[in-house]
């Protein structure tokens, strides 16, 4: 990573941090809604996918905003959050109620990182008096606390039924 030496700069990278988490998750959303064997998951990952494509044209056009280039940066946070999925999945063999409640978790921890990522950003572009980029990026965030919200909801009504085994 060069050397960031000025606000403006953390905020351009950050952007491409973001950008490289939504494009990893255009690739990954289809194939999260083909493992969820619940309905209301299945189509909530689906519906989360044409909102990552909105997100992306909307970085897209922050970037041009600032007349940089939209260029994706190398995320840890959202490959280990992808990792771990991938790990998860192929030495746990879980049962279709526990896959749901497993793609829930780890659908949850994605929302969570991203939301964290939109309101940093957002209060960056709010300091470099960028309101159109903040506008566009308070977008973002509104969208995933949405999906989030409704993440919560279907993991509480999986978990609610789950039976304990002994």
């Amino acid at each position: 990573m060069p050397k960031l030496s000025d606000p403006r700069a953390l905020f351009v990278h950050e952007l491409g941090d973001v950008l490289y988490a939504e494009n990893t998750l255009v690739k990954t959303l289809p194939k999260l809604a083909q493992e969820a064997s619940d309905e209301e998951l299945r189509a909530g990952f689906e519906q989360h996918l044409d909102e990552t494509k909105q997100q992306v044209e909307n970085l897209e056009r922050v970037f041009e905003s600032l007349g940089e280039q939209a260029k994706a940066e190398r995320c840890p946070g959202i490959e280990g959050i992808k990792t771990e999925h991938d790990v998860f999945m192929s030495e746990s063999d879980p049962s279709p109620e526990i896959r749901d409640m497993f793609l829930t978790g780890a659908g949850a921890r994605t929302e969570h990182y991203e939301i964290a990522a939109y309101s940093g950003l957002v209060t960056m572009a709010e300091a470099l008096g960028e309101r159109e980029c903040a506008t566009l990026l308070q977008e973002n965030l509104h969208q995933e606390e949405q999906a989030l919200a409704k993440l919560e909801t279907i993991s509480k009504r999986l978990a609610g039924g789950v039976k304990q085994t002994a």
